[in-house]
């Protein structure tokens, strides 16, 4: 695929997830104490994967201790973030797994110093898994790369008190993202992106670097100020997705640490032509994180309308792979060994209507249309609806 871009003379970008899960394994898989503790991990749950009597046996342990009922979890070699799910189910089941370790034989068991060794790797990778959740979501951009690596990059230099046994561990993973990151701002869509987005603009850059991305963004619309006369509307994005507040940790803490010593706010008078438009727009203050930047261009597109339509071309480009593989799991779901006389036409449809169908209906609207129709009836009526459109695609 990357050959394929690179002979039809387009614009690619790597995959943001697959580059994290290079990084994580040169920095923290590969190291031997950590690779055995993971290999210790999964003979643990092997052996209770592998016999129900086991399973049995601790689950009755958990309800002595008063614990949830919980299975442990297998992790993928392929996903790193299965290997911390392991871990941390491991770490859940502690009280339980050394109670069970005193009755029965296991294969493997950690040390005290083992399991602190566990608590404070879970500790080191877990900015990594909250990142990879943000990336993940069907409205993450390549606004969201640069920012993202300076928080993640900031949060390891700094000492921890969770860092006692995996120092060597977290130098290593600095150096790895240090590494498979080291050209995001040499690539012109990373930072064009990222400063037409409302909640970054140019705030995650060097004082260095501003002038030098300031006229690159001045090139970028002066190259498409003739759009800029045509009708640039970005209503036609419909209804935004919900709003995804990102969780609280300490991730979030180095994004407000990076904007707190920019400091860059000022004001500043709206006029028509497109350098005044740059200038008010960079020196206004961000959106928080949490806002949609689509829905800020959406409203402010007659304040800005270089600006909008420049960031209709750059904020619709994502950061992973990981929505288009959804979609492949999508059609191996809907085309099946019992459905698999679907024509193409209709199988693109039913996966169309699948993908979008959510971003259209209005869930205000039918709340309001479930309070005037009884239930019984609007779910018959759904449900008529929905094996008239089977048969018919059938």
């Amino acid at each position: 695929m990357v050959k394929a871009m690179r002979d039809a003379d387009l614009p690619s970008l790597p995959c943001m997830a697959h580059t994290l899960q290079l990084a994580v394994a040169d920095g923290v898989l590969s190291q031997r104490s950590i690779a055995d503790i993971i290999a210790y991990g999964r003979r643990i749950v092997g052996h209770f994967k592998h016999s129900q009597l086991a399973y049995s046996r601790l689950q009755n342990i958990q309800k002595q201790l008063g614990q949830p009922i919980k299975r442990l979890q297998q992790d993928v070699p392929t996903r790193w973030n299965s290997t911390v799910n392991m871990l941390q189910s491991l770490m859940e089941q502690k009280r339980a797994l050394g109670a069970y370790g005193a009755d029965y034989d296991l294969p493997s068991m950690f040390t005290g110093s083992q399991w602190k060794l566990v608590e404070n790797m879970i500790s080191l990778l877990a900015p990594f898994e909250e990142l990879t959740h943000q990336i993940s979501s069907s409205t993450a951009s390549a606004a969201d790369v640069i920012p993202s690596i300076r928080a993640l990059t900031r949060l390891l230099e700094k000492a921890a008190e969770t860092d006692h046994g995996v120092k060597t561990s977290k130098a290593a993973l600095l150096e790895a993202v240090q590494n498979r990151f080291s050209d995001i701002q040499s690539k012109r869509l990373y930072t064009i992106a990222t400063v037409l987005d409302p909640r970054y603009k140019d705030r995650y850059f060097s004082d260095a670097l501003k002038p030098q991305i300031r006229g690159l963004l001045s090139d970028v619309l002066a190259t498409g100020q003739e759009q800029q006369n045509g009708e640039a509307s970005l209503e036609a994005t419909g209804s935004e997705p919900p709003e995804k507040v990102p969780r609280a940790g300490s991730l979030n803490a180095m994004y407000a640490e990076l904007l707190d010593e920019d400091g860059e706010h000022g004001g500043g008078d709206i006029s028509s032509s497109t350098s005044s438009q740059m200038n008010l727009y960079l020196s206004e203050p961000v959106i928080p994180r949490s806002g949609q930047p689509l829905v800020f261009w959406r409203d402010n597109k007659s304040r800005f309308p270089a600006l909008a339509q420049a960031a209709q071309d750059y904020l619709c480009a994502p950061c992973t792979s990981v929505d288009s593989e959804r979609l492949f799991s999508t059609a191996g779901n809907i085309v099946d060994e019992k459905r698999n006389k679907l024509s193409a036409k209709n199988a693109e449809m039913l996966i169309f209507l699948k993908k979008n169908l959510p971003l259209m209906l209005n869930k205000y609207a039918l709340r309001e249309m479930a309070l005037l129709i009884s239930i019984p009836l609007l779910s018959f009526s759904l449900t008529h609806d929905f094996h008239a459109m089977h048969f018919k695609c059938m």
